[in-house]
């Protein structure tokens, strides 16, 4: 099968002009930048969709370049650690993820000196989790809740403000400021160590590195509406920067979080320093991936793609009680604004005739080469190990009538799963499909062609008229599969 892959991002060209504008913004300001990166800093699976080409881990290959002149630290919310918030892209909590990013960034090469506890007030599940990382040896400072912030100046910048918070020690001079997720106080945190340093007699600098909006892609653009849509939970909404505009009767895109807070900002800034350096929001951004759209169409259409998927999710979060309502009548009204339907996406269309023909349960693959595959559920498979078997035959050129897997080893697996282990549902999912295909394929030639094609699935697109259960949800995960679902139980 020919995988006809679309770029329309110039990852090279970012990583160069990237890392030197950062290199720039630390010379500005003299003894330390304080960076604050919104988003992921690796596993930026949001970025690599919209932008294709964009890789993943990019954000973390411009930094290494900077690697000996950066420290991290790593913020989170205690908030999030009470409520065991969950990073929905890989199924973990905030607290979990703090420890997989330190190894993540460590294993790299880059120093991580310590965690951030912010929205500190006593909580006794941050008092065990920090005892917990200061077991393992990790520096932990508590950032406390100030009465008014981010409004009441006067308190922020003052001794039982920011200075109730504990200094957070520092020795490079770009210290790297990350998190699992949003909300987590990351911006709190520079501020806060702001005051700290230039107590201490040291001009510290600040500035954000936020990949979306791009501020020099027009408000409306997909790529910045396809933001909207991933922020609906946050209640971000894209706005024209009305402080660029006045300073440089320029137009420039930011959102309403960063707009909002720029006055307090500024109050901040001027009380400390005397002035601030920044003029509007935007500049505080050292954003260029705007500058690196390579094919702009390749990207509005990915785009597009993208605030369908996160449509899907929505429903389907709401179906398990974890979502709301606004959410999803907000991406539904950016999906009207951006004059697109639940139709452009192939597979939901494929896969919902498939269940209007066949009366079940029913899936589709969109391959890289244009070509739809569908499968519904039966006595022995469900829809997506179906799918799976369907589409590895198709790309091995394996007529479709041969059974890979026969009924006579089937049926024992199921008598296991329903007999002795007690399950309710006796069809094999995707990795119990995915083992007894590797068995197979010791001895049958066809099962070992059909395995090998696995890769192929990388960057395809499946839709299922159900919501899928988590093995089955993991698997296309894991196989680089893009995933949505209608919010429909199984039955």
């Amino acid at each position: 099968m020919k995988n006809v892959t679309k770029y329309g991002f110039d990852n090279e060209k970012y990583l160069k002009i990237q890392s030197e504008h950062i290199k720039e913004r630390i010379a500005k300001f003299g003894d330390k930048l304080y960076l604050e990166f919104g988003g992921k800093l690796f596993d930026d699976f949001h970025a690599s969709r919209v932008l294709p080409g964009f890789q993943p881990d990019s954000k973390l290959k411009m930094l290494s370049q900077l690697i000996d002149e950066a420290e991290i630290i790593i913020v989170i919310s205690a908030v999030d650690i009470e409520k065991n918030k969950v990073r929905g892209d890989l199924g973990i909590t905030y607290d979990v993820d703090v420890l997989r990013l330190r190894e993540e960034f460590m294993n790299r090469g880059f120093m991580v000196s310590s965690v951030v506890v912010t929205h500190y007030n006593g909580q006794a599940s941050t008092d065990a989790y920090r005892k917990r990382l200061e077991r393992m040896g990790i520096k932990v400072y508590y950032h406390r809740i100030i009465e008014g912030y981010p409004n009441n100046v006067a308190l922020i910048d003052s001794e039982e403000g920011f200075g109730r918070n504990d200094y957070v020690e520092t020795t490079r001079p770009l210290v790297v400021v990350t998190a699992p997720g949003p909300g987590s106080g990351k911006m709190a945190v520079c501020l806060s160590q702001l005051y700290h340093e230039n107590k201490r007699g040291i001009k510290a600098g600040y500035a954000k590195f936020e990949t979306f909006p791009i501020w020099n892609l027009p408000l409306k653009h997909p790529v910045n509406v396809a933001y909207e849509a991933a922020t609906a939970d946050l209640n971000d909404v894209n706005m024209i920067d009305p402080f660029h505009l006045e300073a440089y009767g320029k137009t420039a895109v930011n959102y309403n979080r960063d707009i909002e807070i720029f006055p307090v900002l500024n109050a901040i800034f001027e009380s400390i320093y005397g002035e601030n350096p920044y003029k509007s929001p935007t500049d505080m951004g050292v954003n260029m991936a705007g500058y690196c759209l390579s094919d702009d169409k390749v990207c509005c259409e990915a785009s597009k793609q993208e605030i369908i998927r996160r449509y899907y999710t929505a429903l389907c979060d709401l179906a398990k009680g974890k979502g709301s309502e606004n959410e999803v009548n907000k991406i539904a009204l950016l999906m009207k604004q951006a004059k697109i339907t639940t139709a452009l996406r192939k597979t939901t269309i494929a896969a919902k005739e498939r269940k209007e023909k066949e009366g079940v349960a029913s899936a589709a693959i969109e391959l890289g080469d244009g070509t739809i595959i569908t499968a519904h559920t039966s006595d022995l498979l469900g829809p997506s190990a179906a799918l799976i078997l369907n589409a590895t035959k198709h790309i091995a050129g394996i007529p479709h009538e041969v059974k890979l897997i026969p009924q006579a080893m089937i049926e024992p697996i199921q008598t296991t799963k329903v007999t002795y282990l007690h399950g309710n549902n006796p069809r094999l999912h995707t990795d119990e499909v995915l083992v007894a295909l590797s068995m197979l394929s010791l001895w049958d030639e066809n099962c070992k062609k059909a395995l090998v094609c696995l890769p192929q699935l990388k960057g395809c697109q499946v839709h299922s008229t159900v919501m899928l259960s988590e093995v089955d949800q993991k698997i296309f995960k894991k196989l680089g599969i893009g995933l949505t679902c209608d919010p429909m139980a199984k039955k």
